[in-house]
């Protein structure tokens, strides 16, 4: 059941962002900045931490659960180390997903060539 949920959350936060590239003039950018920006939110207000429970990797992994995990980690060091948190939470909780797309973006980099054919 943990599987059937997880690919219904992660499929319906897919579902949507494209429903949103189809009807709209969006670019994906803005689309993305947007999933992250809700996935905020949504924690904020409370919302996120329920579908975190019943969806597991299916909300944990898209855009919005990065952003999740950024209030998570303010909301977290603003508890133990006052104001100065909002500026180091957010950045402490995800800085392995930052630090891994850094590691790919430089990889792809090093390996590939713009306009590359392979």
């Amino acid at each position: 059941m943990e599987y059937l949920n997880a690919f219904l959350c992660g499929g319906i936060l897919c579902a949507i962002g494209q429903i949103i590239i189809d009807k709209t003039q969006l670019t994906p950018a803005r689309i993305l900045t947007g999933y992250v920006v809700a996935g905020v939110a949504l924690s904020a207000l409370g919302l996120y931490e329920p579908l975190v429970e019943w969806g597991g990797a299916g909300a944990t992994v898209p855009l919005t659960g990065f952003g999740h995990n950024l209030a998570k980690g303010v909301r977290e060091a603003v508890a133990s180390d006052g104001w100065l948190g909002v500026f180091t939470g957010g950045l402490t909780a995800a800085a392995g997903g930052i630090a891994a797309a850094v590691v790919a973006g430089v990889l792809a980099a090093a390996l590939f060539r713009p306009g590359d054919k392979r």
